[in-house]
């Protein structure tokens, strides 16, 4: 394995020049890891929260991280006008509007969305369904992606028996969409496609996972799901080494995949895995990252115009500094 891949990504961000906002100013957490962002010059950190957050930071630093209390920021007025004509379709009145652009994650939506930044990390302290809500309502997906989706990016050890010549792979949708349909699952491909290239700097194969490979003549709705979903990748990117339905050993083995695929497109070297289901996704990641001492890095949030990480709740400053490299070469594409 290829040391320190992911140490790779803070590299990559450094001198970025964007700006990243942390609406959970006021944990310790990201206090910490603003000071690391803004001295490794990976980007410009803004934090919402009160201001007397700027007494936490070290002098030499204070001055060049932005502090923001959405309560009392002149910029509430345009937030919430733009917000309620965007929303109001769903009922929401202009009082309310006022309202809800005071709460942090909110705030800083309205900062990606009127380009006073380029991407936001958040989830120390917020459920991924308040993360990902407000991202979904006013930041929106990019044209031809149904849904916004997750792909955990995992290490891979050198011990590992996978035959994948690259140092990290991808497991696809592993926290968002949790019965996606044949749409999603494009999407998921699509979209996880891009990720891998992107971020890991590797020509995507991907293969879209089932318990049966080829099977030519099936009735099975899951089966029959994933063959359709296979359809639509291939006539939206011709050029994608994709494959499916395919089980797993056919996936990363080439000799299994010879034996059991007509057309042996992956042969063997799948990078990204496209996994039927949530349930089967995430089970998956995490078991294979107990095994084998892999290092997972994610959920990496992908599919909208702008980029939204969200956080474990249990995360650490650096696992939230690699999330904001992360996030700053999504924004630079």
């Amino acid at each position: 394995m290829k040391e320190n891949i992911f140490d790779s990504f803070i590299d990559k961000a450094k001198n970025s020049g964007k700006t990243i906002v942390l609406p959970e100013g006021e944990d310790e957490r990201a206090l910490e890891c603003a000071v690391k962002a803004t001295k490794l010059n990976i980007a410009k950190i803004v934090l919402l929260g009160d201001e007397k957050l700027k007494a936490k930071l070290e002098p030499g630093v204070r001055e060049k991280i932005t502090i923001i209390n959405p309560k009392t920021s002149p910029d509430c007025e345009k937030f919430a006008q733009k917000y309620f004509e965007l929303r109001q379709h769903k009922g929401v009145t202009i009082d309310q509007a006022k309202a809800v652009v005071k709460e942090n994650m909110t705030f800083a939506v309205m900062m990606v969305y009127f380009k006073m930044a380029d991407g936001i990390v958040a989830g120390v302290r917020l459920k991924t369904a308040d993360v990902l809500r407000p991202a979904l309502q006013i930041i929106k997906c990019k044209e031809g992606i149904t849904k916004a989706s997750s792909i955990m990016l995992l290490s891979v050890p050198k011990e590992a028996t996978i035959e994948t010549k690259d140092s990290v792979v991808g497991f696809a949708d592993c926290s968002v969409i949790i019965n996606p349909e044949a749409e999603d699952l494009a999407s998921i491909a699509l979209a996880s496609a891009k990720t891998m290239k992107t971020l890991a700097g590797v020509e995507p194969k991907v293969a879209l996972l089932s318990y049966s490979t080829q099977a030519s003549e099936t009735k099975d709705e899951s089966i029959l799901k994933i063959k359709q979903a296979l359809n639509l990748v291939k006539a939206k990117d011709k050029k994608l080494a994709i494959d499916g339905e395919i089980q797993a050993d056919a996936a990363v083995s080439s000799f299994v995949s010879k034996i059991k695929c007509k057309k042996d497109v992956l042969k063997g070297q799948t990078n990204v895995f496209v996994f039927p289901d949530l349930n089967s996704a995430n089970i998956s990641y995490k078991l294979v990252a107990r095994f084998s001492g892999a290092v997972a890095v994610g959920p990496i949030i992908q599919g909208l115009n702008a980029p939204v990480n969200d956080l474990s709740r249990g995360a650490t400053s650096k696992e939230m500094l690699l999330t904001i490299a992360i996030t700053v070469l999504q924004a630079s594409v």
